[in-house]
């Protein structure tokens, strides 16, 4: 069999037939080696977790409730860990009911599940650009016609937002909802404002909008300043994705969906066919840990090893990158985003950043057009301190080295990479 030809690709279903493995995977396994300081995935540090305390939690599951945590679940799953999951959104002073949660496997489950469920093929749904990669990917599994709205350090430009809603208007349109991660978002690490964020919920209501809250990041500014969420000021219009990857730990695999009730009823039976229920072990792990541990302090503690790793990655950006170099600052959370002046495609450029041993995210896999090619994100929340030194101390060698070719190719007319977005703006010097 030719390794180039699939003898089952007519009987793909047309979703299915589109899509591709990433050019840049196998660079990835790459930059899983050891010399190689990757920002490239965005992982939590699980070092900071105490491992005694976590075995100690696992064990006490097994211990007295292992029959239950090895058994089937409801599709909704369990009402004790829907219970601690509102007392966690109010910790951040977003408003539920334990009714009004399902959990998800993970927070990309819940974005899959929601997609399902409003999402035909070419239906409209808007989102920031750039956005989250897993979440293109659960619009494109549904074929949705993915429109983005331009950020800048404020968030999403929400009066854009208002323009490109009179043009869908025009063209006889209507979006099936707004996607969103409002708070530290992943990939520009910026926030919507309050004032964007009160003006968003007027749209909603005069538009007749849904609003997706991807949530993941809320808990960890920096300061524990929290803004108001979407869902607490139209809470009928917005469905509510929340995860424990970020606050207790990726390996468990528990996010929910908060949503309106009808919304909810489809969302159960959506999971249900996808995996039947999210598993009593992992959950009762989650349960038990909120339920007996200070939680609380552990989210702090979060913060301060976030927030010492950006502080060290915007520290090297200043010293290291050339001039035409621009990033923006986060207040929490992981991210980074970097911009790259003329005639630097960040997706070409991954090879030789692996050659010398640093790795990021291109910034074409966060736009569903295809742009963003003068852009990438540098994820900080993994590598140890001095490792995010030595990483952005060699992208800036390899960024001077290619500012140099570029200028003796082309002088004063470097060529476009990709039409040009604008960006969330950059940081003192950036």
């Amino acid at each position: 069999m030719r390794l180039d030809t699939d003898p089952y690709l007519a009987r793909y279903a047309e979703r299915v037939r589109g899509m591709a493995a990433s050019e840049i995977r196998a660079l990835f396994a790459v930059a899983s080696r050891p010399e190689v300081v990757s920002f490239a995935g965005g992982m939590p540090d699980t070092s900071a977790l105490d491992m005694e305390v976590v075995e100690d939690v696992a064990a006490r599951v097994i211990r007295t409730a292992g029959a239950t945590a090895l058994q089937y679940g409801g599709g909704q799953g369990r009402a004790e860990l829907r219970e601690l999951l509102v007392q966690v959104m109010a910790y951040q002073g977003v408003p539920a009911h334990a009714d009004d949660l399902i959990v998800t496997v993970g927070g990309q489950q819940a974005l899959e599940l929601i997609a399902s469920c409003f999402v035909d093929p070419g239906d409209v749904v808007i989102a920031e650009g750039p956005t989250y990669v897993g979440g293109i990917g659960a619009l494109r599994s549904q074929q949705a016609d993915v429109r983005h709205v331009p950020m800048d350090a404020d968030g999403m430009q929400v009066e854009l937002l208002a323009d490109l809603l009179a043009q869908l208007a025009a063209e006889g349109r209507r979006p099936k909802y707004v996607y969103t991660i409002p708070n530290h978002q992943n990939p520009a690490g910026v926030s919507l404002s309050s004032e964007r964020r009160h003006r968003l919920a007027e749209l909603a209501e005069d538009h007749d909008l849904l609003l997706v809250e991807d949530d993941p990041y809320g808990l960890l500014d920096f300061s524990g300043q929290t803004l108001p969420s979407l869902r607490e000021l139209v809470p009928d219009r917005v469905i509510y994705v929340g995860t424990m990857s970020k606050t207790f730990a990726p390996g468990v695999r528990t996010g929910w969906v908060a949503a309106p009730r009808p919304v909810r009823d489809k969302l159960v039976l959506l999971r249900e066919a996808a995996d039947l229920c999210p598993s009593n072990l992992t959950q009762m792990i989650v349960e038990t840990w909120l339920a007996t541990q200070p939680w609380q302090e552990q989210v702090k503690r979060f913060r301060e090893v976030y927030r010492e790793k950006a502080e060290t990655m915007l520290t090297a950006l200043q010293a290291e990158m050339p001039d035409g170099v621009t990033w923006t600052v986060p207040r929490g959370a992981f991210y980074v985003w970097v911009t790259v002046p003329s005639g630097i495609d960040t997706s070409d450029l991954l090879a030789k950043a692996i050659e010398h041993r640093v790795a990021y995210v291109p910034g074409r896999g966060f736009y569903a057009d295809g742009t963003g090619g003068d852009q990438a994100r540098l994820c900080y929340s993994y590598p140890e301190v001095a490792r995010i030194r030595e990483g952005v101390t060699r992208l800036g060698e390899l960024l001077h080295e290619e500012l140099a070719l570029v200028r003796a190719v082309f002088g004063d007319d470097a060529p476009q990479v990709r039409p040009r977005r604008q960006a969330p703006t950059s940081g003192p010097g950036g």
